[in-house]
């Protein structure tokens, strides 16, 4: 299924970059993420305690590092990528969702149906984090109801994956590189279908300088390291990393030619985030750690106009509006 559709995409006349872009980037991304979240779910089901599932964790984690740009079609469909990470949580719903949750023995984890319509900020990698890294939840056994909680969190992603890999290949893969066909409601010509691309890739990389970034270094009177995304399982840095490699393969994807300056900016960033050895950004609270999150913060800053250059303009398109604005 995945070779026909992969020989198909290249069949297709659409806007340069975009084909590839698709199934170079985005395929292989959705297929990795259903099969860490399957492994997940299948592991949560044999032995549900926290230490037997945080090595899945991570490998579900990475894979989402490789499509949470995504932000739109089977990604954002129903609201999945809130309910995959509930991040930035500026009002601490997680922790008060899934408190009460296991306070109230909410029977919603008996049955996937019923937990899918559970609060977003009680559900995905967020509300699973907590589960299995915060000291005052993890040590619970089996048997127990965050054992089964445990389970439905890891059951509900998979099949939250699972459905964005299934509609990307079966539907929207098509709907992308038919883009200006008649027919196709969702793309009314080529260029939409690239800037929507090009968008994603814009929005992630200032997603990383803003948030990821952003966030725990506060202001310098005031840094927030606690503000870190998944600074309870140490992964904050790693999420950086992995998110850049992952926007640089979809830059190169994209482009419709060389990208030796994207490529020079992105491996400037990769470097500064590589030397950081700062995995959750605690050092924001020291000026001298702090100044090389900051730089890490310019460099990735510095990846767009690059990218503008060497994506964007051959493209003919440039950054518009995504679903992460206003955040």
């Amino acid at each position: 299924m995945r070779v026909v559709l992969a020989l198909a995409l290249l069949a297709n006349p659409a806007l340069a970059g975009v084909p590839e872009a698709v199934r170079d980037h985005i395929l292989p991304a959705t297929a990795q993420f259903s099969d860490a979240s399957g492994a997940l779910a299948e592991a949560a089901l044999n032995d549900c305690t926290a230490n037997a599932l945080q090595d899945d964790f991570h490998a579900t984690y990475d894979a989402w590092m490789g499509l949470a740009h995504l932000r739109f079609g089977p990604v954002e469909e129903d609201g999945r990528v809130l309910a995959i990470s509930f991040w930035p949580d500026t009002r601490g719903m997680v922790p008060r969702t899934v408190a009460g949750l296991i306070a109230d023995e909410d029977l919603a984890v008996e049955d996937p149906a019923s937990f899918a319509e559970v609060s977003i900020a009680g559900r995905g990698l967020s509300a699973l984090e907590r589960l299995l890294f915060e000291p005052q939840l993890s040590g619970y056994i089996k048997e127990s109801y965050s054992c089964k909680f445990a389970q439905a969190l890891s059951v509900d992603l998979a099949a939250m994956a699972q459905a964005i890999d299934k509609e990307w290949r079966t539907d929207f893969a098509q709907v992308v590189t038919s883009a200006g066909a008649e027919g196709n409601a969702t793309f009314l010509t080529e260029s939409e279908a690239a800037q929507a691309l090009y968008t994603s890739l814009t929005t992630g990389i200032e997603f990383n300088a803003d948030q990821r970034i952003g966030r725990p270094l506060g202001t310098f009177d005031r840094p927030r390291p606690t503000r870190a995304e998944a600074h309870r399982s140490g992964r904050s840095l790693r999420n950086v990393i992995l998110s850049l490699e992952a926007l640089n393969s979809f830059a190169h994807a994209l482009a419709d030619g060389p990208t030796p300056q994207t490529d020079a900016a992105f491996q400037a960033a990769l470097g500064a985030a590589r030397e950081l050895d700062d995995p959750v950004f605690a050092g924001v609270e020291d000026p001298q750690a702090r100044l090389k999150a900051e730089i890490l913060q310019q460099r990735i800053k510095a990846i767009l106009p690059a990218v503008s250059n060497e994506v964007g303009v051959p493209l003919g398109v440039s950054a518009g509006f995504n679903a992460t604005d206003g955040d």
